[in-house]
């Protein structure tokens, strides 16, 4: 769980993991409506926000939803495009010229 929402109440502490930081933004401001003290979110890399700093945790392009992303392939160069063979239809190719050797020998 990258992000971890702990709070204090009358009868101890909550430590609770969440894997989006929309998900961790909500349980803190759940927690501080039910009255937790000393909320704290803290972030993947370390960073500490007390419940003051909560607005500065904003969702980044990973926290959206799986159709407002972009793919790389948006970025990438479109492939060429290929023409489909169908095996059951018959050579478009024209015979191209062999040369002949003459009659083939057996011994």
């Amino acid at each position: 769980m990258p992000y971890l929402v702990s709070g204090t109440n009358e009868y101890g502490s909550s430590n609770l993991g969440r894997g989006k930081a929309t998900f961790a933004l909500r349980l803190a401001r759940k927690l501080l409506r039910e009255g937790y003290m000393d909320v704290r979110v803290c972030a993947p890399r370390g960073r500490l926000l007390q419940s003051d700093e909560l607005d500065e945790l904003e969702p980044t392009e990973s926290d959206m939803a799986k159709g407002q992303q972009r793919g790389n392939r948006e970025t990438k160069k479109p492939k060429k495009e290929k023409s489909k063979v169908i095996a059951a239809a018959p050579s478009r190719k024209e015979a191209a010229w062999q040369p002949d050797f003459g009659p083939a020998k057996k011994k």
